[in-house]
């Protein structure tokens, strides 16, 4: 059988890691939140209080864009809107305990998922996947 081409090689690569964040992503449930929502939430969880500007400029969006997902996330009762703590012109976007709760909840069912489908992998298969993740992450930061 001949060896597929780097290019056949990256699509069926892309295909695999679409397709495992999504089957990552429904374990969590029917949160109902959108990529963006469930990137903002978990930039608040990991990093704290944030200003709308903030949140924007790490997602890589526009600051209407992120007043709409905040907005969104707000009528959801994920976030709450406090004073800046030393600038009282600004305002700190955080996860109220119902969205705190929700991202646990989320986190947890997708470890679980993930950690049920890699227990069933043998011990070579688990350890060419792990190192593979190192490999990822790497090609993610540069």
């Amino acid at each position: 059988m001949p060896r597929k081409s780097f290019e056949a090689s990256i699509v069926d690569f892309t295909q695999a890691i679409g397709l495992l964040v999504r089957r990552v992503r429904a374990a969590a449930g029917s949160q109902e939140l959108s990529l963006t929502e469930a990137a903002v939430m978990r930039r608040i969880d990991t990093d704290g209080p944030a200003t709308t500007a903030d949140l924007a400029r790490a997602e890589g969006m526009k600051p209407q864009s992120m007043g709409a997902t905040v907005a969104a996330l707000e009528e959801m009762g994920m976030v709450e809107r406090k004073p800046h703590p030393t600038d009282g012109r600004q305002v700190h976007i955080e996860l109220t305990s119902k969205g705190a709760a929700v991202r646990r909840r989320a986190r947890d069912a997708k470890r679980t998922w993930l950690a049920q489908a890699v227990a069933q992998l043998d011990e070579e298969k688990r350890e060419i996947l792990f190192k593979a993740g190192e490999i990822i992450k790497h090609l993610a930061e540069k």
